[in-house]
């Protein structure tokens, strides 16, 4: 079995952020910083970590503060170099000429559909997707752990995370087969299952490697759960076809789409930091002694 080496990864960041509404009024959800990087910056930093050359992002109106703070700032950098200040935070945010590279979603019509935009660009290669919105925290970064076992199994390569099984009806389930290590075979995928009747526990948070021929499948692929089109339904027609597994995180994920698991992150990262570590925990403890 060849397995073609893994170069693109797509983001899907044309969502409009109402769960963060007002915040996200004039911001992309996906420029929400935690501490003081945006949520966006840590997954392409994750994808960059991983050996991924190219990166895709499948937009809609109103993310043009996204793709300024993928470019250069002229005004910002030379201010900055005028008064003598290192320019180390900003300087390994801007992209190689070319990357990334831009694609309009123009209707918000799900997650697989946001996918498919990107077609094109993906071509015939495998590809990547990351939802900025789950910010995994580990070491190395989660795409690189997937990155690794892919490049031992092939095919397709989606991440896999316990929860308990209270949870299962809010997320993507995998139906499990043989088990090696960290590593799943996925035997049937289940969108949202009703409460008490999901096949495992082990849900997906947002990491998938992918073969091409999925977007043949999104091609034509019918609305599903939400009345959207679903890449977890597309996803589900490769199984039995090619090799697929999940593959279970070593590290901590924060769900930055809810309210609550967005400030999670923020004080779980603020407290990691040496700089500003000790006095996040200093006032924690005091307002926990209240």
């Amino acid at each position: 079995m060849t397995i073609k080496p893994l170069r693109k990864a797509v983001f899907p960041v044309a969502g409009l952020g109402t769960r963060f509404l007002p915040a996200t009024k004039a911001m992309p959800k996906e420029m929400l910083t935690v501490v003081d990087k945006p949520l966006i910056q840590y997954a392409v930093e994750e994808a960059l970590e991983a050996g991924i050359e190219q990166i895709i992002f499948v937009t809609g109106r109103g993310k043009g503060a996204l793709e300024d703070h993928f470019d250069i700032s002229y005004e910002l950098e030379d201010t900055m170099r005028a008064r003598g200040k290192s320019l180390d935070a900003i300087s390994q945010i801007r992209m190689k000429p070319g990357s990334p590279v831009y694609v309009r979603q123009q209707e918000p019509l799900g997650l697989g559909h946001a996918v498919w935009c990107a077609r094109e660009i993906v071509g015939d290669e495998p590809f990547a997707v990351l939802l900025p919105d789950e910010l995994m925290v580990g070491q190395p970064g989660f795409m690189k752990q997937m990155v690794e076992a892919y490049n031992k199994v092939g095919g397709n390569v989606i991440g896999a995370l316990e929860v308990a099984d209270s949870e299962t009806d809010k997320y993507g389930i995998i139906s499990p087969g043989a088990i090696d290590g960290r590593l799943t075979e996925v035997t049937a995928l289940i969108e949202k299952p009703a409460r008490g009747t999901a096949p495992s526990n082990l849900m997906i948070p947002g990491r998938y490697i992918l073969q091409p021929e999925v977007m043949r499948i999104l091609e034509t692929q019918e609305k599903g759960a939400g009345g959207e089109i679903q890449l977890t339904d597309a996803m589900a027609q490769l199984i039995g076809n090619q090799p697929f597994h999940g593959f279970t995180f070593d590290g901590q994920r924060y769900d930055c789409g809810d309210k609550a698991g967005y400030i999670q992150a923020n004080l779980a990262i603020a407290l990691s930091r040496a700089d500003i570590g000790p006095g996040v925990r200093a006032f924690a403890e005091r307002v926990l002694a209240n």
